[in-house]
């Protein structure tokens, strides 16, 4: 006996509704449990004298920040900056290369993320044009997929994209409220999925891009605790 189309429509909308419900109660409590990170780190930093904590809580605070910091939309940075508050500037270093390892992680795993996956679950929320997308770009070399952005872009914007695209992610990673579009970590996430990026060249930038701040605190002494 033939099936019903109608009962078999009804359970592959059915089937999809569960999917999508299931994803999003796995995001919100993701969502919820770096809300709980956050507080955490966040108390346990601003409840601590100056130069109180212990190597092992400092190495500690440093993973959480790293973590954090590569979350895309979640601004980690405030953990950076109270550590540098509360322990002065010898810390700056460490805080340094847990903003590098933090951002970098952000890349390799957008980078590692299987397109297929991806294109699976934006079908899953039909959103078909940009899985289509996806999946006619991803057997592309890295030249071929410079050359479609190129094509696709603004004659006045290609350039910037595609010839200083490094460059345009360490001012992304530097941007004021740069929460609003990913963060630190979304960035080189997208950044790392777009497969433009090769990684040595990707952690030279990295490197490069966060390194004032915390060069600034160490060379100079800065006392961050007494600018407030």
């Amino acid at each position: 006996m033939a099936a019903d189309p109608d009962r078999t429509r009804l359970r592959g909308i059915a089937g999809w509704i569960g999917r999508s419900l299931g994803r999003v109660a796995l995001i919100a409590l993701v969502v919820y449990a770096l809300h709980l990170l956050i507080g955490w780190a966040t108390g346990l930093t601003a409840s601590q004298p100056m130069g109180g904590l212990r190597a092992g809580m400092v190495l500690l605070l440093l993973a959480v920040y790293a973590l954090l910091i590569a979350t895309p939309f979640v601004p980690g940075i405030e953990i950076g900056l109270s550590l540098l508050a509360i322990e002065g500037a010898w810390i700056a270093p460490f805080v340094y290369l847990a903003t590098n390892a933090g951002l970098m992680l952000a890349y390799v795993l957008g980078e590692r993320l299987a397109y297929a996956r991806l294109v699976r679950l934006l079908a899953d929320l039909r959103l078909r044009r940009a899985g289509d997308l996806l999946a006619r770009v991803a057997p592309l070399s890295r030249e071929a997929r410079l050359a479609l952005l190129r094509a696709r872009l603004p004659r006045w914007c290609a350039p910037l994209v595609s010839r200083y695209r490094y460059a345009l992610i360490a001012m992304a990673v530097n941007l004021p409220g740069n929460a609003l579009i990913g963060g630190g970590g979304g960035i080189l996430f997208v950044a790392g999925l777009s497969r433009l990026f090769r990684p040595w060249a990707m952690a030279g930038t990295i490197a490069l891009a966060v390194a004032p701040v915390p060069l600034m605190i160490w060379g100079f002494d800065i006392n961050l605790m007494a600018m407030f």
